[in-house]
């Protein structure tokens, strides 16, 4: 099972954070959302929701121009957020928290990426397949 959805860069983007990432459906971000790799998403909760009843591992793929990484985490079963997507490398859990487990959070992806994601204009897309 696959699912897309985008995102918009922002100038505040910094991918420091050590333990997640985060996509939201503000307009804004402010420096100390540095967990924070795209604003504007137009996620489907529901469809969300669907893709993490389907899957024992999810692997999420971000790409920006031409540049791509991906995530590999397991799925939480009680995420229910419809503004915001929250990876965790840790098992803390939260309405917010799409999933656990993870491989990688912010800080360890590529920085090409993160220097991509800093651009106010930039589209992001996200896919999301099951493993």
């Amino acid at each position: 099972m696959e699912y897309r959805f985008t995102a918009f860069g922002h100038e505040n983007v910094t991918g420091k954070h050590k333990n997640t990432l985060e996509f939201t459906k503000d307009k804004e971000l402010r420096l100390e959302g540095d967990c924070i790799l795209g604003v504007k998403a137009d996620f489907n909760l529901f469809r969300l929701r669907k893709i993490v009843e389907k899957g024992v591992k999810l692997k999420l793929t971000i790409s920006a121009d031409g540049v791509s990484d991906f995530v590999v985490f397991e799925p939480n079963p009680d995420f229910n957020d419809s503004h915001e997507i929250v990876v965790r490398k840790s098992e803390f859990n939260s309405k917010r928290t799409f999933g656990v487990r993870a491989d990688k959070a912010c800080a360890e992806l590529k920085r090409e990426l993160v220097e991509k994601l800093k651009d106010d204009n930039q589209k992001i897309e996200i896919i999301i397949v099951t493993l």
